[in-house]
């Protein structure tokens, strides 16, 4: 005598059918979970953001729309041009080190042979301090008194610089805070991108006679091309958005030769209690990026096809 099995929906048996069920609803509500973590700190500041740059309020009052008025403030305003000015420098400087330095220093751990869990501890240990404590630590290494930048100089009898009270170094002092920063996670993106890199690839460039910089330019870069096109993209929303090294090192002085959109956006907001204006600025702020990142995408993705 046969046995007929009992099986559900297309064929499967009734308890697979419940596992399937069962698993893919616990996927869903971790995806529930984090689209609620996204809408509720990400999507919903940034729709509150427009709606309060056409708006006239303190919060506690009922708020006024008054159209483009806070927009006309903001670009009227003297230190509007100052800010923009500062950031663009600002994120060519940090470019300039932020972007390399990490990509050398993860091809110089790379090519180590010991103490390599050690070194990329080290490099990675200003990551793991929180930012305030790390800007801090800078304000005292730049005091013109006794901080430790001017003891160096002192050493080497040089004179002592004034870092973050001179128009001349103020805004590359905030760009090395920020470099030393943030080197850490760079430094270890690029290294596990080197870390794919097959070894075959650099075999055949010492065959062929190719020295350390021409295995850099002919093999390690073509290779990690798509994690750097990625990480200039982040680096330069990340950089345009800079605001504690400002806030806590300079106040934006002297002279605003620090001053950045991020910074008086809290001016407006907190400063001036004039919150729809600096909603207004950072609404342009927003779009400026997005723009950009949309036109250097569309270039990057024409670029790989």
């Amino acid at each position: 005598m046969t046995t007929m099995t009992v099986k559900g929906p297309r064929g499967r048996r009734p308890g697979a059918f419940r596992r399937g069920l069962r698993r893919n609803l616990t996927a869903y509500g971790f995806l529930c979970g984090a689209l609620i973590c996204f809408a509720f700190f990400s999507w919903y500041p940034m729709v509150r953001e427009v709606l309060l740059s056409f708006q006239q309020t303190n919060f506690v009052d009922d708020p006024v729309w008054v159209g483009l008025e806070n927009f006309r403030t903001v670009t009227e305003d003297s230190a509007f041009a100052d800010a923009w000015l500062n950031t663009l420098a600002f994120t060519a400087l940090a470019l300039v080190f932020g972007y390399v330095i990490p990509f050398f220093a993860a091809i110089v751990l790379n090519e180590l042979r010991h103490a390599k869990a050690y070194l990329r501890f080290i490099v990675y240990l200003p990551v793991m301090l929180p930012p305030a404590v790390g800007v801090l630590l800078f304000k005292w290494f730049y005091d013109p008194g006794a901080g430790l930048f001017n003891q160096i100089l002192e050493l080497a009898h040089l004179p002592a610089l004034s870092w973050l009270d001179s128009t001349d170094t103020a805004l590359i002092s905030l760009v090395v805070v920020s470099t030393w920063m943030n080197l850490g996670t760079g430094t270890l993106i690029y290294l596990a991108a080197l870390q794919s890199i097959p070894g075959e690839l650099y075999e055949a460039a010492e065959l062929d006679g190719a020295g350390l910089f021409k295995r850099i330019w002919h093999v390690t870069i073509p290779q990690t091309r798509l994690i750097l096109l990625v990480m200039l993209l982040l680096q330069i929303v990340a950089t345009m958005q800079v605001f504690i090294e400002p806030y806590l090192l300079t106040g934006g002085g002297p002279e605003n030769s620090t001053l950045t959109v991020a910074y008086l956006m809290y001016q407006y907001a907190f400063n001036f209690g004039d919150f729809g204006a600096g909603g207004a600025l950072g609404l342009m702020l927003m779009v400026v990026l997005m723009v950009f990142s949309a036109f250097y995408l569309r270039l990057s993705r024409d670029d790989q096809s």
